[in-house]
């Protein structure tokens, strides 16, 4: 081993320039014994991971690899056990005779490839490779692959037991498979998994980042099975597979509570099933959290400090409308106030606050849950979404006696959600008097951090952005590195349009005015499109045009 490789990680850190001393000093004396020196900077965003592997392998001359492309093959998996891979994050890639070579987050756990050494008998060869590929391989390998063969095996021969037991014992090989790729996903970060059946194949797939990919495809035969169990763990009926049905799951994964939304729909092959991965710890957002421009920020706390109207979030399915809520819920919940929100489904629960589930099944729906709140008292009221008149006509009732109603709808744009509402039946006068204001939100990709490089804009770039008032001779994109599977991106922010109702907006619902008068009104007034609002984040270089142009359009 050579001599440097001794040297301690911190002071190589400082040598190469990648931290200062009073960063070193700072991380010392604040993590915890557990905490290794490298997490706790990266943590602290002193340095990013990318920075960390290129330090130590320019200093210590151990190569950095991607295990993407690396097929392990399974021997290597019966040298290294599995509990050794994950309690000391290594990952063994290729045998050479008497030499075993591993892929490790720290190369300098002298400790880690001692016990492999001692474990293995091999001499050890070690290579640097990102945390996050690390683990999202240790449980492809390792418990993945495992499931998946013992589950495979377990269906390839005649067995004693009936198929309820398959399904409900928490030891089958199925019930392994499931819970691995459920797992598998939370590790991933995704938001969705889709259980796609095809022709000749049960397809997985993780959305990941709002972007769908394949994540394998299990043998057709497999299908019937993984829909039971997953049902089973919904309490959805199983026996039922012409109808589409909706469930729930709690569950722990690697000791954190996940919560799953379950959806059935039968299709010609098969049921889809599709798993929305309610992420507990992520729940209520601070308001400075979710990626507000200065002034939209401005804007929406105003909007949101009215003791009484509709303030509408607009946007579709999986634009992170809720989380917008819940952030503007637990910034308004307070000792003084009485809140109360019905919901379908309640996807998060707060504390402090009321929160109704709605039950169509009972009769409970959005509007007879709305008239009951409106008994008890309430300061702030919640509608998961306005789907209907009679909903919309009681929100706007509540609002007009002295309530803060906050809802969502499904719009393209703030300005539509006025057609909407009158659309649904909502008389234009009663519309300017109730609403306080309105904001269409998407989510867009975050240029990945780690791999984030400065570029000179394209000629498409430079149109996009002087079309609408930007100039820039630069924007950063990801080239793409194991942090972010080599996409590029890695996270998701927000952008926003925001439309608050003053005196000329409310004459102009009042007179009917068109859709494009308001939006020559919004642009008068300065304030941002979705697209504009995107834009000056790519000036910011945390995001991309590709990305804006994706979920907006420009008008």
């Amino acid at each position: 081993m050579k001599r440097t490789a001794r040297k301690r990680l911190g002071d190589l850190l400082v040598e190469s320039g990648a931290i200062t001393n009073e960063q070193l000093e700072y991380a010392l004396q604040n993590k915890t014994r557990e905490e290794k020196l490298g997490d706790f900077l990266i943590k602290q965003n002193y340095l990013t991971e990318q920075q960390l592997i290129e330090v130590l392998e320019f200093q210590l001359g151990i190569p950095h690899i991607n295990l993407n492309q690396y097929s392990i093959e399974p021997e290597l998996l019966q040298l290294v056990p599995a509990e050794l891979a994950k309690r000391a994050n290594i990952m063994p890639i290729r045998r050479d005779r008497n030499k075993l070579f591993i892929a490790m987050a720290d190369p300098m756990d002298y400790f880690a490839i001692e016990e492999v050494r001692m474990a293995t008998g091999f001499q050890i060869e070690t290579s640097i490779a990102a945390k996050d590929d690390l683990f999202r391989t240790i449980t492809k390998y390792y418990d993945l692959q495992e499931s998946m063969d013992a589950a495979m095996s377990d269906m390839g021969v005649a067995r004693t037991t009936d198929d309820e037991q398959e399904i409900t014992d928490e030891d089958s090989p199925i019930v392994r498979l499931v819970n691995q790729i459920i797992a598998n996903a939370v590790a991933q970060r995704a938001s969705d998994i889709h259980f796609d059946p095809q022709e000749t194949e049960f397809r997985v797939r993780y959305r990941v980042d709002g972007v769908l990919r394949t994540e394998r495809s299990l043998p057709k035969h497999m299908q019937s099975v993984i829909t039971a169990r997953i049902k089973i763990m919904g309490n959805l009926n199983i026996t039922e597979n012409r109808t589409p049905q909706d469930g729930r799951i709690k569950t722990t994964v690697n000791f954190k509570p996940v919560d799953l939304r379950l959806s059935t729909l039968p299709t010609v092959y098969g049921e889809k099933i599709v798993m929305r991965i309610l992420d507990l710890s992520n729940a209520a957002n601070a308001i400075e959290k979710l990626g507000f421009s200065e002034r939209n920020e401005e804007l929406f706390r105003k909007m949101i400090a009215h003791p009484n109207g509709i303030v509408l979030i607009t946007g579709p399915t999986g634009s992170g409308k809720s989380s917008t809520l819940y952030a503007a819920l637990s910034n308004l919940n307070d000792e003084g106030v009485n809140i109360i929100t019905v919901e379908d489904p309640v996807e998060y629960q707060l504390d402090g606050i009321n929160q109704i589930q709605v039950k169509e099944e009972v009769g409970l729906t959005f509007a007879s849950g709305l008239r009951s709140i409106l008994r008890q008292d309430p300061d702030i009221v919640m509608i998961g979404e306005i789907r209907d008149l009679e909903t919309a006509q009681i929100a706007v009732r509540a609002s007009l006696t002295g309530h803060l109603v906050l809802s969502t709808l499904h719009t393209n744009s703030a300005v539509e959600s006025i057609s909407r509402l009158e659309d649904m039946g909502i008389e234009p006068f009663l519309l300017s008097s109730s609403l306080v204001g309105i904001m269409a939100q998407r989510l867009v990709r975050r240029v990945c951090r780690d791999c984030a490089q400065v570029q000179p804009v394209t000629e498409r770039e430079r149109l996009v952005l002087e079309q609408q008032g930007f100039a820039a001779e630069t924007v950063t994109k990801g080239r793409g590195c194991a942090a972010c599977s080599y996409t590029g991106y890695r996270g998701r922010l927000a952008i926003h349009e925001i439309l608050p109702m003053d005196r000329q907006m409310k004459d102009f619902i009042v007179e009917g005015a068109s859709e494009n008068v308001m939006r020559d009104y919004m642009k008068q007034q300065g304030y941002a499109s979705l697209v504009q609002d995107g834009l000056s984040k790519v000036i910011e270089g945390v995001t991309t045009t590709e990305e804006i142009l994706r979920v907006a359009t420009i008008e």
